[in-house]
């Protein structure tokens, strides 16, 4: 099944404030329609798929058929990102399951990275560029003109629920906005340890998109932590971009 939503411009708009992608890696695992549809109830702004291969990172998630089957209960963007060996091999079928946009690790084997970020964007989505911790934004500059999106990882990319390295986002969220321009990514999204207590460095550094996992599926009301982790990171991220 395609998806034939043209979802690349919207999904990588600029928008006055930051935007919350709930990452189903810490929902019931057992209950994922479910868990997608509570997201959305929730009024997160997107779906993060975190698909893991067993090689790049270790741990094993999910691959394109699962993601396949929940794009049948939610309308929201899905947001995927691959830690995975070899992203170039299967990017068609991530886009035939309906993926608004898909972001893979820069860390990966250089030949396929080019190759996959143009066919992403050619089917009329948003392509991104991830960097773990320890790689620096400098890792990017042979694809600015072929991204939409930067992933800054803070916390070592495989499991949910780690500590967020403030250090990290303090040296590369405004940093990495310096590839917004044109020819070049129009969004920066941090992954790791994505919480209210997180959310002001978070926002300060001008971020676009936080994910968050198990501070929205561990909450005791997803919506209210939806609305506090996006109202702190904006606020913070306002007073940045002034």
């Amino acid at each position: 099944m395609t998806n034939t939503r043209s979802a690349g411009a919207s999904v990588t708009a600029r928008r006055p404030q930051a935007l919350i992608a709930a990452s189903i890696l810490d929902s019931d695992q057992a209950r994922l329609a479910d868990e997608v549809r509570r997201a959305d109830a929730a009024g997160a702004d997107r779906i993060h798929l975190d698909v893991m291969d067993g090689h790049f990172v270790p741990n094993l998630t999910f691959g394109w058929k699962t993601i396949e089957a929940l794009r049948r209960v939610t309308s929201l963007p899905f947001d995927a990102h691959l830690m995975i060996a070899e992203p170039g091999r299967w990017t068609e079928q991530f886009l035939d399951a309906g993926c608004d946009s898909i972001t893979f690790h820069v860390e990966v084997a250089a030949p396929q990275i080019a190759p996959a970020l143009a066919r992403i964007r050619e089917a009329g989505r948003s392509a991104g560029l991830s960097v773990k911790p320890g790689t620096p934004l400098s890792a990017l500059d042979g694809y600015r003109e072929l991204l939409d999106i930067v992933l800054v990882m803070t916390v070592e990319p495989g499991f949910g629920g780690q500590s967020f390295m403030a250090d990290v986002a303090d040296a590369k969220l405004l940093a990495a906005r310096g590839w917004l321009a044109p020819g070049g990514a129009n969004e920066v999204q941090v992954d790791g340890g994505g919480r209210a207590a997180t959310a002001e460095v978070i926002g300060r550094g001008g971020t676009d998109v936080i994910v968050a996992g198990s501070a929205l599926y561990r909450a005791d009301d997803m919506a209210a932590e939806v609305v506090r982790i996006r109202s702190i990171a904006s606020a913070a991220r306002a007073a940045t971009l002034v």
